[in-house]
């Protein structure tokens, strides 16, 4: 996978997502927009027949399709995303994803905190 440098928004400012992420012949690559304590939001591009292997990840993470088809894999289950729509993945549950054409998506991670009280 290829990661291009990191980039931070500006404030106030309008982006068209598609357009801040290149395809890459044959690659996958991966823009971090925002990399905070906090959590994460990151642009992928995926040429044709190109993914990310079977992984599991500590937290939910909301996937975006801003352009293209993927098939998303959680566990046994298989599942086609489009252009326009989204799927969530579930903390430490095994997924994959793979493109079935050219595609381009949104990727948003939220740590979860955990305050401990103390009295």
């Amino acid at each position: 996978m290829k990661k291009e440098m990191d980039s931070s928004l500006l404030t106030s400012q309008v982006y068209k997502l598609s357009s801040l992420i290149a395809y890459s012949k044959d690659s996958v690559v991966s823009k971090t927009l925002i990399n905070k304590d906090s959590g994460t939001i990151t642009l992928f591009s995926f040429d044709k027949d190109q993914g990310l292997s079977e992984h599991k990840a500590p937290y939910d993470a909301l996937v975006y399709i801003i352009k293209g088809d993927m098939l998303i894999g959680i566990e046994e289950n298989n599942f086609t995303v489009k252009t326009g729509e989204t799927i969530l993945l579930p903390a430490n549950k095994m997924h994959s994803l793979k493109a079935i054409s050219k595609s381009k998506m949104f990727l948003v991670m939220i740590k979860e905190s955990k305050t401990k009280l103390t009295v």
